[in-house]
């Protein structure tokens, strides 16, 4: 057994293969936003990002399981998840900054008024309300999965903790749908720009969550969460909440706010 309170890290080339298919994916999507590459060439690269992520998680997993990570591991791994986290809002801060310093002062070359002029907005009222539903009721399935796994009802965990995964997939393709509708693009200047980069990247991360949880539901099902030792699905319930508050604020300030 590992005495020590803190964890010599092993090498692992998972982190430096996961940042080159990020950066890969980052490239395809930019191309593919300018029609030079086919959607299969952004699709791919996200799913092997998904494969070598379940891979690096798994060898987390096992060195939680030989009792590698201690009482001290796993404070700085809340910490350093809650850290993560914080970053995460400053990022989301920028596009939000972007989207009120466009309209809250339009300029000349937007008609000077926001929605911009000829900008056909989407209805609040039909799928981002839905979404909005959806994602918090997923939050409520994440806190209730949560609570079971505190007092060791299995089954309960188990069918809670599925049902917030299968409503992050419906979300994901809910906003699909929405983007498929939408009688404006990201080409439609600072409108169009501000609306799919903050919408867009919040679906990234709502795609990450959903994959996040997916696994930390395989290892409940492998019965390798304890009531007192599930830090993994600690992550993946803070994380998510993370992302149902972003599209609250998204929800108010992007789709309501912004198309009065």
């Amino acid at each position: 057994m590992f005495t020590s309170p803190f964890l010599a890290v092993q090498s692992s080339f998972w982190p430096l293969l996961i940042s080159m298919i990020l950066f890969s994916l980052l490239v395809n999507t930019v191309l593919w936003f300018h029609f030079k590459l086919s959607l299969f060439m952004v699709l791919f690269p996200a799913f092997i990002l998904v494969v070598l992520s379940f891979v690096w998680w798994k060898d987390l997993n096992r060195e939680s399981m030989l009792g590698y990570h201690t009482h001290k591991l796993e404070v700085s791994l809340r910490v350093a998840m809650l850290l993560f986290i914080l970053s995460e809002v400053f990022f989301f801060v920028s596009f939000f900054w972007a989207f009120y310093d466009a309209s809250l002062a339009p300029t000349i070359e937007v008609g000077m008024m926001w929605p911009p002029k000829g900008i056909v907005t989407l209805s609040v009222y039909s799928v981002p309300l839905l979404n909005t539903i959806i994602l918090l009721s997923s939050g409520i399935t994440v806190t209730w999965a949560h609570h079971a796994i505190m007092n060791n009802y299995f089954n309960k965990s188990v069918f809670s903790l599925l049902l917030t995964v299968i409503l992050g997939a419906y979300f994901l393709t809910m906003q699909w749908v929405e983007y498929d509708e939408a009688q404006f693009s990201i080409a439609d200047g600072a409108y169009g720009s501000t609306f799919f980069v903050a919408t867009g990247f919040h679906g990234i991360h709502v795609f990450i969550g959903t994959t996040f949880l997916f696994y930390v539901w395989l290892n409940l099902v492998d019965c390798k969460l304890l009531y007192n030792h599930h830090f993994s699905f600690e992550a993946a319930a803070w994380y998510w909440h993370f992302v149902d508050v972003v599209w609250l604020i998204l929800f108010i300030s992007i789709y309501w706010w912004g198309s009065l």
